[in-house]
């Protein structure tokens, strides 16, 4: 039996909030969050953070995640996401873990509710993906761009024939929460993305992340007015 594995990865350097991912929010560490998420999982086997912190991972041990350290090189401004997994995955391989499956949520995107994860890789498992991406359907969203002229164009619509809401296709923002892939699918693609691929779509208020200082109040906020809300049933 192959294993589902989340990976978090939580490196120390951060330039807009020092130690973000061990900053406090809602009463806990930020990691914290998606470590609990993780483990809430029943669809989830092993959760592992990566990190080139060892105060970071010492934390994550402490509330149940299994420590990955990652080297220098892959952990600074230029590294990708996907070496970082890349590496987690080998490391896994290497201790014995035959990784089926990854879950890669982003520590930065604590307001999710706990059944998330297992809808996400339900659906994933159910409908054959090879990655997938956590979205929020959007209905309106017109956004200008300047061109190497300078000049302002609409990019999404044509201002001069604006369609209504109504009439607009079905469009989805790639939210950041979390990504689902096969490890083969990382390793071919050296993406997080390819083959089929998949949307699981979230409610709007889970789509804030936390990029600057202003972002802890604002989430923290939604947090606690949404998360006592609950979803339907898991799917069967």
């Amino acid at each position: 039996m192959t294993d589902n594995v989340s990976i978090i990865l939580a490196r120390s350097g951060s330039k807009g909030i020092p130690q973000k991912n061990i900053k406090q929010f809602c009463g806990k560490p930020l990691v914290a969050w998606t470590i609990e998420h993780s483990l809430s999982s029943e669809k989830i086997d092993s959760v592992w953070v990566s990190s080139d912190c060892p105060n970071i991972l010492a934390l994550s041990e402490t509330y149940g995640a299994g420590a990955i350290l990652r080297p220098p090189e892959l952990s600074g401004d230029e590294a990708s996401s996907e070496s970082g997994w890349l590496h987690a995955v080998r490391f896994l391989e290497a201790n014995g873990h035959d990784v089926g499956l990854i879950l890669a949520p982003q520590c930065t995107s604590p307001v999710r509710d706990r059944t998330d994860f297992d809808r996400a890789i339900t659906y994933f498992q159910k409908n054959k993906f090879d990655s997938l991406f956590s979205a929020t359907l959007v209905t309106d969203f017109n956004i200008w761009r300047r061109d190497q002229n300078n000049k302002l164009n609409s990019f999404t619509y044509d201002y001069k024939n604006r369609d209504r809401r109504q009439e607009k296709p079905a469009q989805w923002h790639e939210n950041g929460s979390f990504w689902i892939f096969t490890p083969s699918i990382l390793s071919e693609e050296n993406n997080r993305l390819g083959g089929n691929i998949g949307i699981f779509q979230m409610e709007h208020w889970k789509s804030f992340q936390i990029d600057d200082p202003a972002d802890f109040a604002f989430c923290e906020t939604i947090m606690k007015q949404y998360l006592s809300k609950q979803l339907p049933p898991l799917p069967t």
